[in-house]
């Protein structure tokens, strides 16, 4: 999280630092010796600053990262590995749930038509009389 200070924020900044800079010329000696000290042993157990390497990262067409990087290669966890067959997977996985689906309305809507079929009081030849079939149509309207 990064915060850009306002100029009001730098101005009172700098108004501080001058009335610093003011008042060190008046301390005395001893304080002004162990004030120096301080700074030098804080300096010292500064950790150091840490350094930001940029690594090219080759990246796909759909934006994300290849995964090829040296970075990478170093972490090499399994979803870095195979983070883009992972929702290949699962677009494989969500096709054959609807397939399946799909195929057992298709046996239940075949039942349902099977059951209607036994249970008329027609005879099944007349269901394979083309006669009765353009009669049903004709009748239909």
């Amino acid at each position: 999280m990064s915060h850009t200070p306002d100029p009001e924020e730098i101005r009172f900044a700098y108004q501080i630092r001058q009335a610093l800079d003011e008042s060190a010329s008046q301390l005395p000696a001893g304080a002004a010796e162990r004030l120096a000290a301080a700074r030098r042993q804080a300096i010292a157990r500064k950790k150091p600053e840490a350094r930001v390497v940029r690594e090219p990262v080759l990246v796909t067409a759909m934006g994300a990262p290849l995964g090829l990087s040296a970075g990478n290669a170093r972490r090499g966890g399994l979803l870095n590995r195979f983070g883009l067959l992972l929702p290949l997977f699962a677009l494989i996985l969500v096709l054959a749930g609807i397939s399946y689906w799909e195929r057992q309305q298709h046996i239940n809507d075949m039942a349902d038509i099977d059951a209607a079929v036994m249970s008329d009081e027609l005879p099944l030849s007349a269901y394979l009389d083309h006669g009765f079939d353009v009669y049903l149509k004709h009748d239909a309207r």
